[in-house]
């Protein structure tokens, strides 16, 4: 149920330890929800493991459209059920015209035909959010960010001041 996972990733929040050393830096991540509440959670939960991540939300189908192109995420939690096109329906819209955005279905809705219609609309992972925990979605952040390597930046995982230099040149 919603209520249970928002809960669970409520109390996870308070006893994540923040990435020690190393960051995912300009690593960008879009949240598109439409309940309010549990963006705030999930934001919660991401910037209190990777501290120095970069994050969008958007509420319904429309403006996360808007905010693809001008955020350029690298990583989408999406909802199936919005307002405007469904989460399905932007999936396979970003995917066609941004292939390298990975797109996670992060939805209540765990039946087995969604599962199928968001691997075909290019879908990277399908989460629930009854049953996904807190380090299920961090340790999916964390090894997607793994392999990003930032435009100037030699290596993926790499101390804070190696980004402020690749920021300022």
């Amino acid at each position: 149920r919603k209520g249970d996972a928002l809960a669970m990733m409520e109390r996870d929040v308070g006893i994540i330890e923040p990435m020690s050393g190393k960051e995912c830096v300009l690593f960008k991540v879009m949240l598109v929800e439409d309940d309010r509440g549990f963006r705030h959670t999930l934001t919660r939960l991401l910037t209190s493991r990777f501290p120095s991540i970069v994050i969008a939300e958007a509420g319904d189908g429309g403006e996360a459209m808007e905010k693809v192109e001008d955020f350029s995420p690298n990583l989408i939690f999406m909802d199936i059920f919005l307002p405007g096109p469904s989460g399905l329906e932007l999936t396979r819209r970003i995917k066609t015209l941004y292939p390298n955005i990975h797109i996670v279905m992060l939805t209540s809705y765990d039946f087995p035909e969604y599962r199928e219609v968001a691997r075909a609309s290019g879908a990277y992972r399908f989460l629930s959010k009854g049953s996904s925990t807190a380090d299920e979605i961090q340790e999916l952040v964390e090894g997607l960010c793994a392999k990003w390597i930032p435009p100037g930046v030699q290596s993926t995982w790499y101390p804070k001041e190696a980004a402020n230099e690749a920021l300022r040149s």
